[in-house]
């Protein structure tokens, strides 16, 4: 009589031992790339962002003291668009420092930037980077209040992808070896100006920085990625009038 034999209780444990660590094993598969393509996702994004503001940054003060009709003082001043600038030798570039610039520009060929009866949209516009809060306002025509530009403040409640890190520790001045300028200026032999507001009408490049990381930390890494992109805009308006 042929015998049947089974399973002893110590081969069926040993089969449960070895189902949960392929079960542990694959969970943990599964969970690091889930966080890997976490991260790659915020990376993504903000490599998407700071570019997109790098380039339309990098177009809008390029086109800095466009004045085709070569009209006198049609530069307006940079805190109030409907009066008259008293700085006409500074053209489209009204205010400049390494957190700041505001450009103007006559774009419609009207004659003119902005007075009591015509605002022409998106001929003044300023950038201005918030260290402390870590992120860069664009402004256009002096109207209404700065409007997150790239990055966004903690506090209000909207998505913040990225952090604009230029300022490292939000102390308002560049530390030398760790922080970097968000713009910074040169004339037409390359010498870097440092004067401001005077050295604006010497103004011949302007390099555009952002130094960014990602809002979210990575959960392989458990830090933030970060980013830097830059590019060089050279105003030729501002040489031309």
């Amino acid at each position: 009589m042929r015998s049947h034999k089974g399973f002893t209780l110590i081969e069926l444990l040993v089969t449960m031992v070895i189902t949960v660590i392929l079960m542990m094993a694959i969970y943990g598969a599964i969970n690091s790339a889930q966080r890997s393509t976490q991260g790659i996702e915020r990376k993504v994004t903000a490599q998407q962002d700071t570019r997109a503001a790098v380039e339309l940054m990098a177009m809008e003060i390029r086109m800095a003291s466009y004045n085709p009709n070569f009209v006198t003082n049609i530069w307006v001043d940079p805190g109030n668009c409907f009066s008259t600038s008293g700085n006409q030798t500074y053209q489209g570039i009204q205010a400049a420092t390494n957190n700041l610039i505001t450009i103007e520009m006559d774009i419609n060929e009207n004659s003119v930037i902005t007075n009591n009866t015509n605002t022409d949209p998106n001929e003044t516009i300023s950038y201005v980077y918030d260290a402390a809060n870590q992120y860069i306002t664009r402004m256009t025509n002096c109207s209404g209040s700065a409007q997150p530009f790239l990055g966004e403040t903690a506090a209000s409640g909207r998505p913040r992808t990225v952090r604009v890190i230029n300022d490292v520790n939000g102390n308002g001045t560049y530390d030398a070896g760790v922080d970097i300028p968000i713009f910074r200026y040169f004339d037409g032999s390359g010498t870097e100006l440092t004067s401001w507001p005077a050295d604006i009408p010497n103004i011949r490049r302007i390099d555009i920085t952002l130094a960014v990381e990602t809002a979210e930390i990575d959960p392989m890494t458990n830090q933030r990625r970060r980013l830097v992109y830059s590019t060089s805009v050279t105003p030729r308006n501002h040489v031309a009038n």
